[in-house]
């Protein structure tokens, strides 16, 4: 889960339906690649997608290779001194840009996510034993910097760890993203430079919505103080709000391939 699709609901109870709802495919490559071709695994995946796309006027299924094609458009840059990558997401997003662009050759990871605060709203925490600050020491000496995340939803995530840099690193920063909503740049864009590789129009929430399909089923996507991580298909009423209609189809696909992906008592 990237820090800040969590962004992409609203406390239990309030999530609204969105009139479109984009979700990103990071499961039939890695699930391919893990489980195999044939696999059960790749079956239940396949038939999932399938089932999210039902609503095809409202629900559109993202891949990978179009968002980098869209930012790679969008370019050249010449190569930054560091890449920061945030969380596993980012960094991964930064190597496979590297590997079409040569923009990244340095990436260093911070580890951070959105967690519930149990208010109703979210915080960004280290997932990492020292925090975000002690995590980003020593960027002030890069010559150039690139801040890279898959998913600008809020934009609590990359502004937070922008105004944790100083102005004058800020001013020699440059952040990507794979996929974002359009209302949020100008927050982003008033730090620094901002190229993502899909930009959805809309209010957040209400109007557009992004999530990951490994957070459909993989616990990770729902984090919260003091409680273990939850996967979207153990909050019921968000995935109503989501796909109305099909919701119970989609829940019952989801936790037959938790139970392949992530077993009770796995690594």
């Amino acid at each position: 889960m990237p820090p800040d699709t969590a962004g992409a609901v609203a406390p239990a109870g309030t999530t609204p339906t969105p009139r479109r709802f984009y979700v990103h495919d990071d499961l039939t490559d890695d699930v391919r690649d893990r489980h195999g071709q044939g696999s059960p695994a790749l079956a239940l995946v396949e038939a999932l997608l399938a089932a999210v796309r039902r609503d095809a006027e409202r629900v559109v299924v993202l891949t990978v290779a179009e968002q980098i094609e869209g930012l790679v458009a969008r370019g050249p840059h010449a190569p930054f001194a560091l890449t920061i990558g945030i969380g596993r997401a980012g960094e991964r997003v930064a190597g496979q840009l590297h590997a079409r662009t040569g923009w990244f050759p340095v990436v260093r990871r911070v580890d951070v996510t959105r967690e519930e605060d149990g208010r109703g709203g979210y915080r960004l925490v280290s997932t990492a034993p020292t925090p975000l600050a002690a995590q980003l020491a020593g960027v002030e000496r890069a010559a150039s910097l690139a801040l890279v995340d898959d998913t600008v939803f809020s934009g609590l995530t990359m502004r937070t760890i922008l105004e944790t840099l100083s102005p004058a690193v800020r001013a020699r920063t440059h952040a990507f993203c794979l996929r974002c909503v359009a209302d949020t740049l100008p927050s982003i864009a008033a730090l620094c430079p901002i190229t993502p590789g899909f930009a959805a129009p809309g209010r957040i929430l209400d109007e557009v919505s992004f999530i990951n399909a490994s957070g459909l089923v993989r616990r990770g996507a729902i984090r919260r103080a003091g409680q273990p991580p939850l996967a979207f298909f153990e909050r019921p009423e968000w995935m109503r709000a989501w796909f109305p209609g099909h919701a119970e189809e989609i829940i019952a696909l989801c936790g037959r391939l938790n139970r392949l992906l992530d077993p009770p008592g796995g690594a």
